[in-house]
């Protein structure tokens, strides 16, 4: 199993435009073909603000190349890009591998 951690940093003034505009276009078609996330986070009043973080468990590599290529192929993806790269400054993604101790994460979201 794997999680993918995933940070937008969002351009200062633009959180709540991002935020709308993730809700209307991006997370409908991520929850379709990724599942549901472990969470959806949003950094606005300590800390590094402006960030938004969010959390996708697969069950490996291959299922996560799988459920982004299918992601990637929705005709609608490039519409929810087009309005919502110009809100962000940076994206940053790492890949996680839980600790022979974590406690059980799902693998399949969906």
């Amino acid at each position: 199993m794997i999680v993918v951690h995933r940070t937008y940093a969002v351009r200062a003034g633009r959180m709540a435009e991002f935020l709308a505009v993730y809700e209307a276009l991006g997370y409908p078609l991520q929850r379709k073909h990724l599942g549901e996330p472990i969470g959806f986070f949003a950094s606005m009043d300590i800390g590094d603000l402006n960030e938004v973080v969010h959390l996708w468990s697969y069950r490996d590599e291959e299922d996560r190349a799988a459920r982004r290529a299918a992601l990637k192929a929705e005709p609608t993806w490039q519409a929810y890009l087009d309005a919502a790269m110009p809100l962000l400054s940076r994206i940053e993604s790492k890949t996680l591998t839980p600790a022979p101790f974590s406690p059980a994460v799902p693998a399949d979201t969906r």
